[in-house]
């Protein structure tokens, strides 16, 4: 080739030969190649909600087998008549209700379903009411609380983050902030 030459401008699909001389097409192999990486992505994301599911699944029966030891409930355990099941999952990862009892590391929470709940306090667990925290100490029967935390095998929440909120008709706080400058409304 000489340098006054150009070379061929034109761009031909990047194909090579396999083995029988017959081109392939990197195009085509590309396309296979992401549908491929699709699917296993899909397959992988449906198999983290079954994984989920399954937790859920697994509390809600440990929940129910260690009722009876939770809360003193009846001899035969949860499930006497079985065929009564509410039918849904129980709240595994937080409660949102109200304190029925406070004992040293513990606390029984009455969630908003009418279900009690045992909560277990570790010296880890964030306590706040508004924007100050507090110590466990200053949790009360009848306080309204909200619970984040994870399950454990006998069915209790231990807690990591716990909200105490107001009571129905407490007004001992402002929710906004007062205005800078102007006059007070």
């Amino acid at each position: 080739m000489n340098e006054n030459q150009q070379p061929n401008s034109e761009e031909k699909p990047s194909t090579s030969y396999g083995t029988n001389k017959k081109p392939i097409n990197h195009d085509v192999l590309k396309w296979v190649i992401l549908g491929l990486i699709i699917i296993v992505i899909i397959v992988l994301v449906f198999g983290l909600g079954i994984l989920i599911g399954e937790r859920k699944a697994r509390f809600s029966y440990r929940w129910a087998e260690q009722y009876h030891r939770n809360f003193a409930g009846p001899q035969a355990g949860f499930f006497g008549d079985w065929r009564n099941f509410p039918g849904d999952f129980i709240g595994a990862h937080g409660v949102f209700g109200q304190i029925i009892k406070v004992a040293s590391s513990t606390i029984i929470i009455k969630g908003s379903d009418n279900v009690e709940k045992i909560v277990l306090i570790k010296d880890s667990t964030i306590i706040e009411r508004f924007r100050n925290t507090v110590k466990m100490t200053e949790l009360k029967v009848d306080d309204y609380i909200v619970v984040i935390g994870e399950p454990n095998d006998a069915g209790q929440i231990e807690a990591k983050f716990i909200r105490v909120l107001p009571l129905p008709g407490e007004t001992s706080f402002n929710i906004f902030p007062p205005r800078m400058g102007g006059p007070k409304l």
